[in-house]
């Protein structure tokens, strides 16, 4: 049977669209790559502070980045620890004598025995304090006291950077 000059006309045309399309691997191999790296380098700036809803920071014009050590936090009710808790605020403020926090002191030396000599420095190991901007200035003499007797020879504080705003 002749077939008509239409008719062969769409046969090569489904003939085209009917091959198969080739999946070029090798493009994709180097955008998944380019990715791998892109997400290596910017991994490094993840901030290192927990994110914790219940603390809220005090402002400050710093633009030091924080650096990754060990974590007191200071919420309402608790003293944490690399997220566990060590004392109760109301019993350390409680206890009028001014010596630090026994368990917080014997937490931080635990960690401080358990790190490598080879990153202390002569300063001795470094402990960052998160606390509420309204916490009572007793509380935070006696946890850098116990950041202190512990062998923590640098002390820094958690803070929320400010935000500078046009005019002031």
């Amino acid at each position: 049977m002749k077939m008509s000059r239409r008719a062969m006309r769409m046969e090569r045309s489904h003939k085209r669209h009917k091959a198969v399309v080739a999946l070029n691997l090798v493009s994709l191999m180097d955008i998944f790559t380019i990715l791998v790296f892109f997400l290596l380098v910017n991994s490094s700036e993840v901030d290192v502070l927990p994110n914790s809803k219940t603390i809220q920071l005090p402002e400050s014009i710093a633009e030091e980045r924080p650096r990754e050590n060990v974590i007191v936090m200071i919420t309402e009710r608790e003293i944490l620890v690399r997220g566990d808790k060590v004392a109760d605020v109301d019993q350390v403020l409680s206890d009028d004598a001014n010596n630090g926090i026994p368990a917080l002191q014997q937490a931080l030396e635990a960690i401080a025995a358990r790190r490598l000599r080879v990153d202390q420095e002569e300063a001795g190991p470094e402990v960052t304090i998160m606390g509420e901007k309204e916490i009572p200035y007793r509380l935070l003499k006696k946890v850098m006291l116990a950041c202190t007797q512990a062998q923590y020879g640098q002390v820094s504080f958690a803070v929320m950077q400010k935000v500078e705003t046009n005019g002031t």
